[in-house]
């Protein structure tokens, strides 16, 4: 696959079925629960509907008639103020390594703050190493407990960004 083959757009109707299938496959890789997670999300298998708000969004990563991976944007659940959380952002083996998450990562922060969120939330794994070292690059920090509720009670490394 040449790094110039692969795009990072909005997610359309199309993608939804390739989507679940790669965030699943990525999840089972990492040895994520399947409870408690991401894994059991309904949203999983209509991204483009549940995406389809003015203060969400989410992007894929394509090859050809590939779906590598994606990332989104969505005002965090169950919380009285003005957060967004960064949500399923996963990768496919094949995808990483490339640059890509720092382009994701850009472009779900850059549309957070134009959506005019004060800050980004995110929840992950403490064994997801590579995606915690992103996110500290991008200036997320590490907090002590979860905020709002999304659900997800199987994560338990918490992390927040000032935008």
């Amino acid at each position: 696959m040449r790094k110039d083959t692969i795009v990072i757009r909005e997610i359309e109707l199309k993608d939804n079925p390739k989507i679940a299938i790669a965030i699943r496959k990525v999840l089972i890789e990492m040895g994520v629960p399947k409870v408690g997670t991401a894994y059991e999300d309904e949203a999983l298998d209509c991204m483009t509907e549940t995406y389809d708000e003015s203060r969400k969004r989410y992007f894929v990563v394509e090859s050809g008639n590939e779906i590598l991976g994606g990332a989104g944007i969505s005002p965090l659940d169950n919380y009285d103020g003005n957060v967004c959380e960064l949500q399923k952002m996963y990768f496919m083996p094949e995808a990483r390594g490339k640059g890509l998450g720092s382009k994701m990562m850009a472009m779900c922060l850059d549309f957070a703050k134009e959506a005019g969120f004060e800050q980004c939330y995110l929840e992950t794994m403490p064994y997801m190493d590579d995606a915690r070292k992103l996110y500290r690059k991008v200036g997320f920090n590490s907090i002590d407990k979860p905020m709002g509720d999304t659900g997800h009670y199987s994560c338990s490394v918490w992390m927040i960004k000032d935008l």
